[in-house]
């Protein structure tokens, strides 16, 4: 019994050592983060086989949350169980955490909001999702009907900005994947994953998953309470994101820049922060919490937006097998995707462009850092960190 302790506590600690490490390193958002975590957990140290890996991407692809921090939570439970995931998760994500919680609160003592260099990283966030719409929609919008599904979504959430609508929008997409690609098949040889979670604990996640979704926005209207409505509106945005991390930011804009609890300078100003930091974009989060209510409340946000992901991943993997070789649930998610790039580029449009590119010089400084990802592949950070001097440069020369 000691020694199956031991075993554990060993095996516990190598994970935590390994995805600190990744954690700290995994630049790029989350297909670069695929490409560390197979270097690392596939072939340096063999955890799980090439096919079972594989296996675990599509499934994350598949479910709604932040991909590359459920590849990380899979491999940590195949590794060692629940607890194995959930320490796969920390050492990935606190990084990030601590980083973005810190650079909020020197946002709010300090005042940067009207600073040139806050300019400077809203031109970064111009440029970044620019660019992730692009290799998405290589991707995701290959054929006309797929493209005319995200242009439906471009002029529907543009048109009417509400809080439903992008899940409106998402579901309708589904549906029409489903009637226009049922038949849509797939080349699929792998084999069966084995998972060490029992489809009754899956069962029970599921279920938690779907009602907290149900109870959490009564909970929220029967109280009142500020915690519980902040931990309800991350919830629901962790739970309704395809597509990535990219993707949670209209959802988290409509959800707190209307209601007052941040400002559209502050929202954008974080999301340009959050591409200097290493670790899942789904840590903008802690930011916005730590915006609203301090360190308490970015990690409260952490929890909240992470959750989802957990359930998801432990409730859906058992019962993967089956549910991949269904071409019914293929075509739904063919034009849930479609969707999602249509979502992104009206995101691009507003709120990010509209409060970022206010002048010729903001567009031709927005043209340079876009050259700069695309052309000459230079990482994220060196983006970051130039649009940050370059706004405070224009601030004083213009």
């Amino acid at each position: 019994m000691a020694g199956e302790q031991q075993n554990t506590f060993k095996s516990l600690l190598e994970i935590l050592i390994v995805s600190t490490k990744l954690g700290l390193t995994s630049f790029g958002g989350p297909i670069a983060h695929l490409g560390y975590f197979h270097e690392e957990y596939i072939r340096r140290r063999r955890w799980m086989d090439e096919k079972a890996y594989a296996d675990l991407v599509a499934l994350c692809h598949f479910l709604p949350g932040p991909s590359s921090s459920q590849v990380g939570i899979g491999i940590g439970v195949m590794r060692a169980g629940i607890l194995g995931g959930i320490v796969s998760f920390l050492g990935f994500t606190l990084p990030s955490v601590i980083v973005l919680i810190l650079f909020a609160l020197l946002l709010h003592s300090f005042g940067y909001t009207d600073a040139g260099w806050i300019h400077g990283l809203k031109i970064v966030a111009v440029v970044v999702v620019a660019h992730a719409i692009l290799g998405m929609a290589k991707n995701l919008t290959p054929d006309v009907k797929r493209k005319t599904i995200a242009l439906f979504a471009v002029v529907t959430t543009l048109l009417w900005q509400t809080a439903f609508t992008q899940v409106g929008v998402i579901i309708l997409a589904g549906f029409l994947g489903f009637l226009i690609y049922k038949h849509h098949t797939l080349d699929d040889t792998s084999d069966e994953v084995k998972f060490p979670i029992s489809k009754r604990v899956a069962i029970i996640c599921l279920t938690l998953f779907f009602g907290l979704l149900i109870v959490l926005p009564i909970l929220r209207e029967a109280t009142g309470m500020y915690w519980v409505a902040m931990f309800d509106s991350f919830y629901r945005a962790g739970s309704l994101v395809f597509g990535g991390g990219h993707v949670v930011l209209p959802l988290l804009e409509r959800e707190f820049v209307p209601t007052g609890w941040l400002s559209q300078e502050q929202f954008i100003a974080g999301y340009g922060a959050a591409q200097a930091v290493p670790g899942p974009l789904f840590t903008f989060a802690a930011y916005i919490g730590a915006v609203i209510n301090g360190w308490q409340g970015g990690l409260l946000a952490t929890v909240a937006i992470f959750l989802p992901a957990f359930l998801l991943i432990l409730g859906t993997l058992p019962f993967w097998d089956a549910l991949r070789r269904n071409p019914n649930i293929k075509g739904a998610l063919i034009g849930v995707n479609a969707a999602v790039v249509g979502i992104l580029i009206a995101a691009l449009y507003h709120p990010i462009w509209t409060n970022s590119i206010l002048s010729a010089v903001d567009f031709a400084f927005a043209a340079v850092l876009f050259s700069m990802l695309v052309f000459w592949k230079l990482p994220p950070w060196v983006i970051v960190l130039t649009g940050a001097l370059g706004g405070f440069l224009l601030t004083l020369l213009l």
